[in-house]
């Protein structure tokens, strides 16, 4: 199998160097060995392991996550059930935030509405409302 080394990985993964060097440091990507010339030389298998990382992070997952995700993934006692719990917990965190965001969005719309943005800073009434005690 071929090795490869940090900016070949970064490359082939489509990350850049310090993102490789994070995952290692995370455990995400395993040590590899170095080359006589202390080179890191990743084998060939560490850019798919990293198009996961990268893809898994876009889909919502934490780096926590992940690393339990790749673990169950080695684990022979692991079944497609396993992970498809993983993935639907992930939608009912997903579905959380969607709610928090909305009310986030519901509050900054009526806030936005009572300021005519003609007022001084000091009588701002998106100000006022973040300051209250209240709220």
């Amino acid at each position: 199998m071929k090795s490869l080394t940090i900016g070949r990985l970064a490359k082939q993964a489509g990350v850049n160097l310090e993102t490789v060097r994070f995952y290692e440091r995370r455990g995400l990507l395993p040590r590899p060995p170095r080359s006589e010339s202390g080179y890191r030389m990743f084998p060939a298998d560490a850019a798919r392991r990293l198009r996961f990382i990268r893809r898994a992070q876009e889909l919502g997952f934490s780096l926590t996550e992940i690393g339990e995700l790749l673990s169950l993934r080695l684990s022979p006692r692991t079944t497609s059930a396993d992970i498809r719990t993983r993935a639907e917990s992930k939608i009912s965190d997903i579905v959380a935030k969607i709610r928090t965001l909305e009310a986030m969005k519901k509050t900054l719309r009526k806030l936005t509405r009572v300021c005519d943005g003609c007022a001084p800073v000091a009588e701002c009434p998106i100000l006022e409302s973040l300051d209250r005690e209240d709220a």
